[in-house]
């Protein structure tokens, strides 16, 4: 869309609609952000806690949603490596991380193995990349009246779906990248048992981020693009992953992963592979199942393993 006259104009009750459709999508089918200036990241104090006021924004011009969902692997290898990359199941491709998981997850019937606890840790984690207009940073008043793009996890996504899909009947649904109808998002994080805490955060009443359709044109103007964060040509390919995996698990040119490629192969060619574990559970062995999304309890600071990374 790349007439603001035509987004107000597709505003309300019409757009919601299709954000719900959208939305739908993602909830069905049960996506990442570098570190770059374009990005904010809600400060806390030194307690662990914090606060600010944000208004998520809607779709870019020329785009079509508000919001894309990116699959990401962040862990350590035994090597002290860390392997922080994207993965193809993003884009409906086969992933090597997925692979190895669900060869290591059918390797074995014991929950506890060493093996489904590896899977476990290299598992995939979901976030939600999205347009924010900061209205106010407690931490860093400077990011005041600024667009960025914003990452989150399900906590904070939870509290969008809830809003545009209320449970009860005396709420009415608010389009939260609504710059005239949407509600500002009140951000409050608590330290619980050493995480982030975002079950505390609100939507406002709905009212326009601004009076003046000036003003909120030139905040959509600044927008980041979103479908770049999903486009096939931000991924790497699958052997360069591939490579990048073996180097930080220590597999490289060994045996070990011979058979890994060996039952990787076979498993393709005989069953075909889904794209998270567990995969092919055997029936017999009843196990708490691995969650699949990006649960803020997972949610760890994202620069720090940005950093970590040996690229």
């Amino acid at each position: 869309m790349s007439n603001f006259s035509q987004l107000k104009k597709t505003s309300g009750k019409a757009a919601l609609e299709k954000l719900t459709q959208e939305l739908q999508k993602v909830t069905g089918n049960q996506d990442s952000g570098g570190s770059d200036d374009r990005f904010w990241y809600p400060a806390v104090d030194k307690a662990g806690n914090g606060y600010a006021v944000i208004r998520f924004l809607p779709q870019p011009a020329d785009e079509d949603v508000a919001f894309v969902r990116i699959w990401e692997h962040a862990f350590k290898g035994p090597t002290g490596k860390w392997y922080f990359e994207k993965s193809l199941t993003t884009i409906g491709k086969n992933d090597p991380v997925s692979e190895l998981n669900s060869v290591l997850w059918n390797s074995t019937n014991d929950d506890n193995s060493p093996a489904r606890k590896q899977a476990r840790e290299q598992k995939r984690k979901l976030g939600y990349i999205a347009n924010i207009y900061v209205i106010q940073d407690q931490q860093n008043p400077e990011n005041n009246g600024k667009v960025f793009l914003f990452k989150f996890g399900k906590k904070i996504f939870d509290k969008l779906t809830d809003a545009m899909k209320p449970q009860y009947a005396d709420e009415d649904p608010l389009n939260p990248f609504d710059m005239w109808a949407g509600a500002n998002f009140k951000l409050k994080i608590r330290n619980v048992e050493g995480y982030r805490n975002y079950d505390k955060s609100e939507f406002a009443s709905p009212s326009p981020l601004f009076e003046d359709d000036d003003e909120l044109e030139a905040i959509w103007k600044k927008e980041h693009s979103l479908k770049a964060f999903i486009d096939p040509a931000s991924f790497k390919p699958y052997d360069e992953l591939k490579t990048k995996l073996n180097m930080v698990l220590g597999l490289d040119n060994s045996p070990a992963a011979s058979r890994v490629q060996a039952a990787v192969t076979h498993k393709k060619i005989e069953e075909g592979l889904d794209d998270e574990i567990p995969w092919h559970e055997p029936k017999t062995q009843k196990s708490t199942p691995v969650p699949s999304t990006f649960d803020d309890a997972d949610d760890k600071d994202l620069d720090f393993f940005k950093n970590l990374a040996d690229r």
